[in-house]
């Protein structure tokens, strides 16, 4: 809604618009003011620019979220909610609502994300890209503006992770005025309580923005406690029209109690009780970063960015199978001692990127380049022996670790992207990355030789990539993509497991590419993107079996063989429009994968099994969500239906879950959301949410390491309310 204030006489014009003045002679006659009205139907999935910054998008798969038009359950971060519309997107439901986000696309590994090269505001916040690419660092939804997301092909430009760029951008400061305030407000079940406060304005040539978050619950299960905070501050200084500098610091941090694993006959008798009352997790993380970007010329643009990872990753844990009981001993009347784990992270990125564009065959083209430079050291301390209390405490009751290791890795990665403008409708561009680098481990392990266990691992790629882009109209275009990806091996895989286990000195780095093809686009009442993908995924890890000169069994970590995920990926949506106060959006997100090992084999027991033609474990062949959006003035209800089928937790494809449950059929699952919205005033919206109606039991995983193997229930019913005011 828009108001015209018209001012005229004879010889004066003064027209008042969308925040325009015109004005001519002197004397004025005011009229009274006009109102337009007009239907809105808010858009809350849209896609990248062709060209963006310093970035090049044209021709790759990508979705952009903007979270200040979803109508979800944010401060419990529900992945399916937020990722509603983006088809494929698997979500592990694994330590507690609202603390982490665990998601994959096209058949990869959910675990904290590490297959994605994750990033805040464009800054790198993977804890440690080449000894634990997990990102521990955790915004709160409330301090977020919108989440893009460019899959594989995206490879180049951002760094080689198969599953591409997630990039979470932040509220930006308000301009219009010096200070402006906004509280968001959650109470929900299970003693959710959560606040975000932020500041923001302008003055002079500095915008500002400071937020925090505070955040507690007690749980759906017993003992799954938690504690969260998070604060973040930005400082961006505009020197000149075309140049400006941003100081940016965020920091996240929690404390969750880890109820356990179950076994299968424990899920079914209460998914909400607790095998462990004296297990924590606690990931501390900063990530500072000072940012330059400069535009120029009309032509050219550069960015410079210096950031850090730094913090720790901390667990202390009795950390044994369901199946083992933690109990008091009779003979001590104590618990057993529990395990202390402790990961530093040291992880400095600089990176400088520019994007040009020039004339070429008469038509402009843009070339986006850059070097990036990681410095990272890893120290990580586990098997320590713990004390014997309940309470969150990582004293160690005798000095030594199990495991003092050191991972050190420099890296230097130059990449090129040229977007060809070969006619009206019709683009290429072609890319290269080139990835040299090496990765060094040191320390000691009480159970291997100290002269055995250092370990090289280089890291040399040229990666290559091409994106087409056809344009039949403005509004609808056909895309398609190939680039090479790799994963570096990473420190788990390095380090032997026991004294019976022997790492090959000759691991080599997952190496594969993403293709996809693809037809997106909107017209009249009607949006949608459908893909066909292809993933190939090549030097797995693992273990095999092999014996030894003097005829000893003995545990090879190697490259185990390679694997390939297929699918197809489709989103739609119809908006509707009834009169000026009733709008109606529909929409279905649907993936189909099949994953399937191949030329692979790995230990069993004592031999090597081949496991070529398996299905790879934790991808679904069907995940779909369908979704219906309702306004009606200042009301706004969303429905979401979500149905995931079932998926094997181990490369053998073990269906019946032994005593433990660490393997066997994840059965499929169907939740259903309900979210309601109020706008109460401009300043003040109400919101609240019914999650998982149904009140579904189920689980997405049964994880083989972190946090212990079994079954991880996810959340049952649960019920929150939120109040927002923005002055």
């Amino acid at each position: 809604m828009k108001q015209l204030l018209l001012i005229s006489t004879a010889t004066l014009i003064t027209v008042t618009a969308f925040g325009q003045t015109t004005t001519d002679t002197t004397k004025t006659h005011e009229l009274s003011p006009v109102t337009v009205q007009g239907s809105h139907i808010p858009q809350d999935i849209q896609r990248l620019e062709p060209i963006q910054g310093t970035y090049i998008y044209s021709g790759k798969k990508s979705e952009v979220i903007d979270m200040t038009q979803k109508n979800v359950a944010m401060t419990e971060k529900y992945g399916r909610q937020i990722f509603a519309k983006i088809p494929g997107v698997f979500v592990y439901d694994m330590d507690g609502t609202g603390n982490q986000v665990n998601i994959s696309t096209r058949g990869l590994d959910p675990h904290r994300g590490w297959e994605f090269n994750i990033r805040k505001d464009g800054i790198l916040t993977n804890s440690d890209m080449y000894g634990y690419p997990a990102s521990h660092y955790n915004i709160p939804m409330e301090a977020v503006e919108r989440i893009e997301l460019v899959r594989g092909t995206g490879s180049l430009q951002y760094g080689g992770q198969f599953g591409g760029m997630l990039n979470y951008i932040s509220k930006q400061p308000d301009s219009t005025q010096k200070i402006s305030f906004e509280s968001i407000n959650t109470i929900g079940s299970y003693g959710l309580l959560s606040t975000y406060n932020s500041l923001s304005g302008k003055v002079g040539k500095i915008r500002y923005s400071a937020w925090m978050n505070k955040k507690a619950l007690t749980g759906y299960r017993a003992n799954s406690e938690s504690q969260f905070n998070a604060e973040g501050i930005s400082i961006y200084y505009d020197a000149t029209k075309n140049l400006q500098f941003k100081f940016d610091w965020t920091h996240s941090n929690y404390l969750t109690s880890l109820a356990g694993a179950l076994d299968d006959s424990l899920f079914r008798l209460n998914p909400r009780m607790a095998t462990r009352s004296r297990n924590y997790y606690n990931p501390n993380i900063h990530v500072p970063s000072i940012k330059m970007d400069w535009k120029i010329s009309a032509s050219t643009q550069l960015s410079l960015t210096t950031s850090a990872v730094l913090g720790t990753r901390n667990s202390v844990m009795f950390d044994k199978p369901a199946t083992v009981n933690d109990t008091i001993n009779p003979a001590t009347l104590q618990y057993s001692n529990r395990q202390v784990d402790i990961d530093n992270y040291n992880s400095y990125t600089t990176e400088l990127r520019v994007l040009h564009s020039y004339k070429f065959l008469k038509r402009k083209n843009s070339i986006s380049a850059g070097i990036q430079y990681m410095n990272n050291d890893m120290r990580r301390r586990q098997q320590g022996v713990g004390t014997t209390g309940s309470d969150f405490d990582l004293t160690l009751v005798t000095p030594a670790w199990g495991r003092d290791l050191n991972f050190r890795t420099n890296n230097i990665a130059i990449f090129a992207e040229n977007l060809w403008v070969l006619s009206d409708k019709f683009s290429i561009n072609t890319g290269a990355r080139i990835e040299i680098g090496k990765s060094d481990l040191t320390g000691t392990t009480a159970y291997y030789l100290d002269s055995e266990l250092p370990n090289q691992i280089k890291h040399s790629f040229p990666l290559f990539g091409v994106n087409a882009q056809y344009n039949i109209n403005q509004r609808i275009n056909l895309y398609a993509g190939w680039s090479q990806a790799y994963r570096p091996v990473i420190l788990k895989d390095i380090v032997p497991q026991s004294v019976f286990e022997i790492t090959d000195n000759n691991l080599k780095d997952a190496f594969g590419y993403n293709a996809e093809l693809g037809f997106r686009g909107n017209w009249k009442f009607l949006k949608w993107d459908a893909t066909a993908f292809y993933v190939q995924y090549n030097n797995r890890l693992g273990t095999v079996a092999q014996t030894d000169t003097a005829g000893n069994l003995t545990i090879f970590r190697t490259n185990i063989g390679n694997s390939n995920t297929k699918g197809l990926e489709l989103f739609l949506q119809s908006d509707f429009t009834f009169g000026n106060k009733v709008l109606l959006s529909l929409f279905t997100s649907t993936s189909l994968m099949d994953a399937r090992y191949q030329d692979a084999s790995i230990r069993s027991v004592n031999e090597n099994v081949n496991v070529s033609g398996n299905k790879v474990e934790s991808v679904p062949a069907l995940i779909t969500r369908i979704g219906a959006n309702l306004q009606y003035k200042k009301i706004r209800i969303s429905i979401l239906y979500s149905y995931t089928t079932e998926s094997f937790a181990d490369a053998f494809n073990t269906t019946i879950p032994p005593a433990s449950g660490a393997t066997g059929l994840v059965p499929s699952y169907q939740l259903l959301d309900l979210n309601v919205a109020f706008k109460i005033t401009n300043e003040v919206n109400l919101q609240f949410n019914l999650n998982n109606v149904l009140n579904e039991s189920y689980f997405t995983k049964r994880p083989q390491f972190y946090p212990g193997p079994g079954i991880w229930p996810s959340d049952g019913r649960t019920f929150s309310a939120t109040v927002l005011v923005k002055i």
